[in-house]
């Protein structure tokens, strides 16, 4: 088994799921995050608009997704389609493998 774990700006996160779940993914879990890297941070407004800043970090979400060796490629090239604009900021995949698997529910082990 492998852990995917994409780290995408918030804006993508529809269009990188529906992705994802079109190749015949089973799950995944997403989590809200904030990250600070190569891309551009945005303008944000404050108190009524007064006042404008740039944002000290981006919006990022995490999506995780356990998944057979066998679909790995196909959730690689779903996301990395799917994400891709070509500018910094697009985002990053992790791949990892995963050893063992516990339900939590039967106390048993998955793997």
């Amino acid at each position: 088994m492998k852990r995917i774990d994409a780290m995408i700006p918030s804006i993508k996160r529809n269009v990188v799921v529906s992705a994802i779940m079109d190749t015949g993914a089973p799950g995944l879990t997403i989590a809200e995050t904030r990250g600070r890297g190569s891309g551009r941070r945005p303008m944000v407004s404050a108190a009524r608009a007064s006042v404008r800043y740039i944002a000290e970090y981006n919006r990022t979400d995490l999506i995780t997704v356990i998944i057979d060796e066998s679909k790995v490629q196909a959730i690689l090239n779903a996301i990395m389609n799917a994400a891709h604009t070509g500018k910094p900021g697009d985002g990053k995949i992790f791949i990892s493998t995963i050893e063992e698997i516990y339900d939590v529910a039967t106390k048993s082990k998955s793997m």
